[in-house]
C-alpha cells in the first residue's frame, strides 16, 4: 500500500484508548459514548484482563456504539475478536504478531496500529506495513511507568521525522501539553485517563479536539 493511502486512512487525530477500571466507577460504554458525542472518531478497545468471552461481548457492544456515531473501532491485539465483530482494525503491541502477519489475516482495508517505545520499533512497524504508530510515554504517567523514563519531546520529534506514517503521542497527554506534542511532530494524540476519568468526558473531548485544530 502506498504511503499516501496509509496516511489518508488515518483520518483522525484524537485516539481514545479504553480502560474500564479508569472510569471513576462509571460504565465504560457510557463514558465512551460521551466521548463520541464530543467528537471522538476512533476508539481502541483495550481490556487485557478480560476473558475471551467477556472481551467479545464488550467488543460487540462497542462496535454497535461506534457504528452509531460513525466512528472507527480497533481491538487491542486480538485479531480474532476484531474479525468476529467486524472492527475497523487492530492495535498491536511490540510483542504481538508482526503487522505483516496481521495484514494477511485482516486484508488491506482494515487499520493496523502499533505501540512503540523507541525509534527502532517505530521504524520496524512502518517498514512492516503499520498504518500508524503510538509513541510513548512522552510525558510521565503512572500507567506507562513500566516502560521507564518518559521519551520526551525531542525523541518524539526524531521518530516522527524518521517514519512516513502518522505518529500519535501517548503518555501523560493533557490539554496543557497537546500543542507541545504536535509541535514536536506528532500527527495526533492518544489518551486514556485524560478523557475516561474526566468529570465531563464529552467536554473533555471537545476541548482536546479544539487544541488539535
Amino acid at each position: 500500500m502506498k504511503e499516501r493511502e496509509r496516511r489518508r486512512r488515518t483520518d483522525f487525530r484524537l485516539y481514545l484508548i479504553t480502560d474500564r477500571l479508569g472510569c471513576a466507577g462509571r460504565p465504560l460504554v457510557k463514558i465512551v459514548e460521551e466521548g463520541l458525542k464530543g467528537g471522538v472518531k476512533v476508539v481502541q478497545l483495550r481490556e487485557k484482563d478480560l476473558s475471551s468471552r467477556d472481551l467479545y461481548d464488550l467488543a460487540v457492544d462497542m462496535r454497535r456504539l461506534t457504528q452509531r456515531y460513525g466512528a472507527k473501532m480497533l481491538v487491542n491485539d486480538r485479531i480474532d475478536i476484531a474479525m468476529a465483530v467486524e472492527a475497523d482494525g487492530v492495535h498491536l503491541g511490540e510483542r504481538s504478531v508482526s503487522p505483516e502477519v496481521a495484514r494477511k489475516l485482516l486484508g488491506e482495508e482494515r487499520l493496523i496500529g502499533v505501540s512503540c517505545h523507541g525509534a527502532e520499533s517505530a521504524m520496524a512497524a512502518w517498514k512492516k506495513g503499520a498504518d500508524f504508530v503510538t509513541v510513548g510515554p512522552v510525558f510521565f504517567t503512572p500507567s506507562k511507568a513500566e516502560y521507564g523514563d518518559p521519551l520526551g519531546l525531542t525523541v518524539l520529534g526524531d521518530i516522527a521525522r524518521q517514519v512516513n506514517i502518522p505518529v500519535f503521542a501517548i503518555g501523560g497527554i493533557t490539554q496543557a501539553n497537546v500543542h507541545e506534542a504536535l509541535s514536536a511532530g506528532a500527527w495526533g494524540i492518544a489518551v486514556i485517563s485524560a478523557l475516561l476519568s474526566a468529570d465531563d468526558p464529552r467536554q473533555e473531548a471537545v476541548s482536546l479536539l479544539a487544541q488539535i485544530a
